[in-house]
């Protein structure tokens, strides 16, 4: 048997179908179509045969990028097709790849070209709901809605140069991801918490290189001394091993938390216009999660507008600091 997973969404959900990849990959060789972005992440990984890069934004854009991709595809000659990202045009792609079972959500805006349809838990995490597109029966067993990643030698030799002259002086890491995409998911007291934090950790801030400011501003608050600016240094399967070598990793809602849960880092997420409800919190096996509670306004967005709605951005300007070291000691102290 071969199977065809397509993700090409965001990263966080690829790092979500890694139990779906698994689960599959007991049962037969998988194939993963991803973003340019995503296909990096995959490496090494064992349940993966072979990791198809699909750039639907530019070479691979049009209806022309779609017919060459779907030839490539044919060649697999695969047996189904599990739809982890639901669009349309995802959809016609393995329609036009010949693939004769296609299995995904009845949520999906491409449901109508899908053979059978699984129904969208809204009450689970997403990592579980991916898994179930290529269940049999039953629920997940425990532990089977855990994703994975596996950094290599590569991965290991970057995180090593990033650290090579930090002082070994016995304070553990503690990573701070205070980035996201989505404006309102940033929490702006990661300045303060840092400064909190430092005087027993080691702070490493961890993302992307736009995330370089808030970086400074944590050095700023911190004492550069105490601070390893991790931003825009690493590739995203190098971060998941810098991560599994932090003590805890506090973070928005984005992708580091499910980097940290790959790698079975202790995680503190603090949710803002989103909730954990949504299915999209940490699972690494010691998480927890903050956020205000009671704010009829809460949750505003599926993701996390550019600018609060209302104006007050209390999702997350109230979210206090003092709450929030606290648990991170009871994160790493239970």
């Amino acid at each position: 048997m071969s199977f065809l997973v397509v993700q090409t969404s965001f990263l966080g959900d690829l790092v979500l179908t890694t139990p779906l990849i698994a689960s599959l990959a007991e049962r037969g060789a998988v194939d993963v179509v991803t973003t340019p972005a995503g296909a990096p992440l995959l490496a090494n990984h064992p349940a993966v045969r072979r990791v198809i890069v699909y750039d639907k934004r530019r070479a691979d854009a049009g209806f022309g990028g779609l017919w060459r991709m779907a030839r490539t595809l044919r060649a697999g000659r695969y047996d189904a097709a599990y739809m982890a990202q639901g669009s349309v045009r995802s959809a016609a792609l393995v329609v036009l790849a010949g693939i004769r079972e296609i299995v995904g959500f009845n949520t999906s805006a491409g449901r109508f070209l899908y053979t059978r349809r699984v129904r969208y838990a809204k009450d689970r995490h997403h990592a579980e709901r991916l898994w179930t597109l290529g269940a049999r029966a039953g629920e997940a067993p425990a532990g089977a809605i855990a994703p994975r990643l596996y950094p290599g030698e590569a991965e290991r030799a970057s995180v090593d140069r990033l650290l090579r002259d930090v002082p070994r002086d016995g304070a553990p890491y503690l990573a701070l991801a205070p980035g996201s995409i989505w404006g309102t998911k940033r929490w702006p007291h990661f300045p303060a918490l840092a400064k909190r934090m430092a005087p027993v950790y080691r702070i490493i801030v961890v993302g992307g290189a736009d995330d370089a400011p808030l970086a400074a501003e944590i050095a700023a608050a911190a004492g550069s001394e105490r601070i390893v600016d991790a931003t825009g240094e690493l590739t995203l399967l190098a971060s998941a091993e810098l991560l599994a070598r932090c003590a805890a990793l506090v973070t928005n809602d984005s992708a580091p938390q499910h980097l940290a849960s790959a790698v079975g880092t202790p995680t503190l997420t603090l949710f803002g216009p989103t909730v954990p409800a949504f299915g999209f919190g940490p699972l690494a096996p010691r998480h927890d999660t903050a956020g205000v509670e009671g704010l009829a306004c809460r949750p505003c967005d599926s993701h996390g507008p550019a600018v609060c709605p209302l104006g007050h951005w209390r999702c997350m300007r109230d979210l206090d600091v003092s709450h929030i070291e606290g648990a991170v000691h009871a994160l790493l102290h239970p």
